[in-house]
């Protein structure tokens, strides 16, 4: 299936929504965090993938805000799960030269998350390969909030004018101010909405949802996902006649 992606029509941009690792667990008559584990092969597989076909950035939501809300035995394995894995991934990420990065409230992490994950930015930092980031205790709506408090201590110091606001000014304020608007956004799962991920980054990508579990997303789903991203026209308000002249 690899053979049939057209190398110069990939998405440079590739979000994800990792979702069902507690219904595949639930499925093999395990625990949440079984689920949570073997999800840990999908991702490297898939950040392998993204990163062998030539993806420039892939964006991997994997703890919202609203997850705080979960069982607090759940929420303490996903942590010790998340130090674990960039610990044992950091050294393979610089072979790769994957660069690290992540987005969210992730002052609200355990510290030794924080302290793996800014050790895991710097190690990274110089890479000049795919970027890959994590959207950790991030939610679109705080990022949103965020921002216009950015805007509005601005405006209030006098640094902007409220005439000056537009769509520039609000993603410079996002916390993904650093990298493109993702093309392309995947949800494993079945599950069909977005779940408060990128909503304004979100505004113009193809949407690709499949019922495969993400414990059982492997690089032959995501060369699926990217065939299908193809095979769309992508014409931006406008009509396909202005696409392709006659």
């Amino acid at each position: 299936m690899i053979n049939l992606i057209q190398k110069d029509k990939l998405p440079h941009h590739v979000a994800i929504i990792m979702d069902g690792n507690g219904r595949w667990a639930k499925e093999q008559n395990k625990d949440r965090l079984y689920g949570h584990q073997h999800g840990v092969a999908s991702v490297k597989d898939i950040v392998e993938g993204c990163a062998e076909i030539g993806i420039k950035y892939l964006t991997l939501y994997a703890f919202s805000t609203e997850n705080w809300n979960r069982p607090q035995d759940e929420i303490n394995g996903l942590m010790e799960l998340l130090v674990s894995t960039i610990r044992s991934e950091i050294e393979q990420l610089n072979e790769n030269n994957i660069r690290f990065d992540m987005i969210g409230d992730i002052k609200s992490l355990p510290t030794i998350c924080i302290k793996e994950l800014g050790e895991a930015k710097e190690i990274t930092a110089k890479n000049t390969g795919m970027t890959l980031v994590l959207a950790l205790s991030y939610s679109a709506k705080w990022e949103l909030i965020e921002a216009t408090k950015q805007i509005a201590e601005k405006v209030q110091s006098g640094e902007l004018k409220s005439d000056d606001i537009n769509d520039d000014i609000i993603k410079q304020h996002l916390s993904t101010h650093h990298i493109p608007d993702p093309e392309l956004m995947i949800r494993t799962s079945g599950e069909h909405r977005i779940s408060n991920f990128l909503l304004y980054q979100l505004a113009y990508a193809e949407l690709y949802f499949t019922s495969t579990h993400w414990p059982d997303f492997r690089k032959e789903n995501l060369y699926e996902a990217l065939l299908n991203y193809q095979n769309r026209e992508r014409r931006f308000g406008k009509i396909s006649e202005q696409l392709n002249p006659a």
